[in-house]
């Protein structure tokens, strides 16, 4: 049995009744009755499982925001044409960092059959470029990735799983400075970097953590999934 169907099939027993009686501690029988904090915690470990945070590290971010065409006058523009020259380019960094998928922030959405889930995610970014003499900068970017899902009877009444869309939510995300020591030419910088990273992110991070959720949804067992939807009903 794959990993991921063992964990959901022990968290769907410590979940029923017939187990609960046997839990010494009230508040830890509690909360296993709760499904949607159960399938939180599928989502989230099955990210971790699968290395979502050491994937997201991964990502070359000051060449994916040169690729992506989303480019704001100042940014790109200011670090192609601006007197730098190509070695000083690749002597700079943008190095995602001290990533975090918030467990608590994370939401689970039941209608029926219909579930929807929202991925509370954050991380620093540390840019580091030769015309500023090499200091860093540290900016926080958080957002949501949304994701919803369904079952889905065919024409004998079986039930399947049916994924739906996967996006980062556009009005969830957010990104702010914490360096605060820094030249007014960098904060000038600093401003235009933003307004790139929030229209380019939100795709990088959708090709990275997205394919992950559906491998996890589609890992789930459709019987042990429709309990969840009952306890919830």
């Amino acid at each position: 049995m794959h990993p991921l169907w063992r964990l959901l099939v022990l968290l769907c027993l410590l979940s029923l009744p017939s187990a609960l009686h046997k839990q010494p501690w009230p508040d830890m029988a509690k909360a296993h009755t709760n499904s949607k904090s159960t399938l939180v915690r599928i989502i989230t470990q099955g990210l971790t499982m699968h290395n979502a945070e050491g994937r997201i590290q991964n990502i070359c971010l000051l060449d994916s925001l040169n690729a992506s065409g989303q480019v704001a006058p100042g940014m790109v523009g200011w670090l192609l044409g601006g007197g730098m020259s190509l070695q000083q380019q690749k002597e700079g960094s943008a190095n995602i960092t001290n990533i975090h998928l918030d467990h608590g922030r994370t939401q689970m959405s039941f209608h029926k059959e219909w579930l929807s889930a929202k991925i509370s995610l954050e991380f620093d970014i540390d840019l580091r470029l030769k015309p500023f003499n090499n200091k860093t900068a540290k900016t926080r970017a958080c957002m949501n990735v949304a994701v919803e899902f369904w079952l889905e009877k065919d024409e004998f009444g079986r039930r399947d799983l049916v994924i739906g869309n996967c996006h980062v939510e556009p009005s969830s995300v957010y990104t702010t400075v914490l360096t605060e020591d820094v030249s007014s030419k960098m904060k000038h910088f600093l401003h235009n970097f933003r307004q790139n990273l929030e229209k380019a992110i939100p795709h990088l991070i959708e090709d990275q953590v997205c394919p992950l959720i559906r491998e996890i949804l589609r890992q789930l067992d459709v019987k042990l999934l429709k309990h969840l939807m009952d306890c919830c009903s």
